[in-house]
């Protein structure tokens, strides 16, 4: 299931930047590009589109004025120089901002959000989620399963994803991000440092989650509410 894109910019370089991120992220797929809201206004009248990313600042109509001026409004990634415009273009209910000069990772980032959020608003025509996302590490893209993620820590500007069966993937980004791209059914962040795969959980002892090779992950005090709520639902 792939999500069918449109790039909105101006300039040729930052518009062939987004196009070249586009075709490399494996869930995504390019419909089409072009310069100006009003070729972006011809192209949503003549096909589908599941996701703009798009300039704020270009001539004659802004960016966030053309999403503005749309009566059906696809998922909306903004892309711009200015940082001034972050409160606003959450107004219009963009679901993400990107701040140029954009990197991969955070394109990846932004991008796995949106396929997370594609997923949720279009569940009753998918029964079956995707149960994976793509990290960057190492200059590799990685497909991880939920299904093999054990349990997930921050190690300052990185996290470290640790596996069942493989050795631990890391990758550069914040706990932060990569919380808001995961399945809030499947994974709960428990401490300000690890986030948790609910499946795997299968000992706690003292408010602490207790994993194969002594492995002893905290819950923190201001996470311990949700935990306990989690755990309420299958205490007998």
């Amino acid at each position: 299931m792939k999500i069918k894109c449109l790039a909105i910019d101006d300039e040729p370089f930052a518009l062939e930047q987004i196009v070249g991120y586009i075709n490399k992220t494996p869930f995504l797929e390019l419909a089409d590009k072009c310069y100006n809201a009003f070729e972006a206004m011809e192209i949503l009248a003549n096909q589908h589109i599941d996701l703009i990313f798009i300039d704020i600042n270009m001539p004659e109509m802004s960016g966030m004025d053309f999403i503005k001026s749309l009566e059906t409004q696809p998922i909306v990634i903004f892309t711009t120089a200015y940082s001034e415009y972050a409160i606003e273009s959450y107004k219009v209910d963009a679901l993400d901002y990107l701040l140029k000069p954009i990197t991969y990772s955070d394109f990846l980032r932004a991008s796995n959000k949106a396929q997370k959020f594609y997923i949720q608003t279009n569940s009753k025509e998918h029964s079956e989620p995707e149960n994976y996302i793509f990290i960057k590490s190492e200059n590799k893209l990685l497909k991880i399963n939920f299904d093999d993620v054990e349990y997930i820590e921050s190690m300052s500007e990185y996290v470290r994803i640790h596996l069942i069966n493989e050795k631990p993937i890391m990758c550069l980004m914040s706990l932060k991000n990569l919380e808001q791209s995961l399945p809030e059914d499947i994974f709960m962040r428990v401490h300000r440092s690890y986030i948790v795969n609910l499946q795997k959980v299968t000992t706690i002892e003292r408010n602490r989650i207790i994993y194969k090779n002594n492995v002893s992950i905290p819950v923190s005090e201001q996470y311990k509410q949700n935990f306990k709520n989690y755990l309420k639902k299958y205490f007998l």
